[in-house]
């Protein structure tokens, strides 16, 4: 089927389902979270995310675990490297 005949029968259906209120309310909220899905940016992260990832990071430093520069230099080559 190519994209024209769906987009006939795509709109057949939304309209059959339109006369039962219940169902297509269900299909209104199926199809937003189809299109979320679609436009989800993978490098966004909740305000929790980020903070616990803070926290992580200084629990890591505390610990030794960091990397530090003595000059822009090296942390330049460092960057570079990655």
């Amino acid at each position: 089927m190519n994209a024209l005949q769906l987009n006939a029968e795509l709109y057949r259906n939304l309209a059959i389902i339109a006369e039962d209120e219940t169902m297509f309310d269900k299909v209104v909220k199926y199809v937003r979270k189809l299109a979320n899905k679609m436009t989800e940016d993978p490098t966004c992260m909740t305000k929790e995310e980020f903070f616990r990832r803070i926290d992580e990071a200084d629990k890591q430093i505390a610990e030794g675990k960091g990397t530090r520069f003595n000059n822009k230099a090296d942390m330049i080559a460092w960057l570079n490297a990655l």
